[in-house]
């Protein structure tokens, strides 16, 4: 199954990775990512510590457990290419919809990252 119908198709918790310039680590409930036209994996983030840290550090780790008793799922190994800060993109991507006036007191930013590597959620299979 490639990836844009895994993702959208399956349901499940993600989390997401990221760590500063020093090492540390940060990780955060995210939803499944965007597939974007060219293969690129996209989020919509806030402007909170996971964003700080992928302007300090390109590479991210995003861990999906699919709503299944057994633990399947994904590993993906992310570097970042690119972000941007588009409101009619974002919107039109978001998958919740907040009232009007929560939702516009934080910046949002549309983060790419490149699909490096994925895995199994257990286990050492490439």
């Amino acid at each position: 199954m490639k990836i844009k119908d895994y993702f959208e198709n399956t349901k499940g918790l993600g989390v997401l990775s990221t760590a500063d310039n020093h090492g540390k680590v940060n990780s955060a409930i995210y939803s499944r990512p965007h597939v974007m036209e060219d293969g690129s994996l996209a989020f919509i983030m806030r402007d909170r510590l996971t964003h700080t840290n992928t302007e300090l550090n390109s590479h991210a780790v995003y861990l999906f457990r699919e709503d299944s008793p057994e633990y399947n799922g994904k590993r993906l190994y992310l570097t970042k290419i690119r972000e941007e800060q588009d409101p009619g993109l974002i919107d039109s991507l978001s998958r919740r919809r907040y009232p009007a006036d929560k939702d516009r007191r934080e910046s949002r930013f549309l983060v790419y990252y490149k699909l490096e590597k994925e895995r199994p959620l257990v286990g050492d299979a490439e």
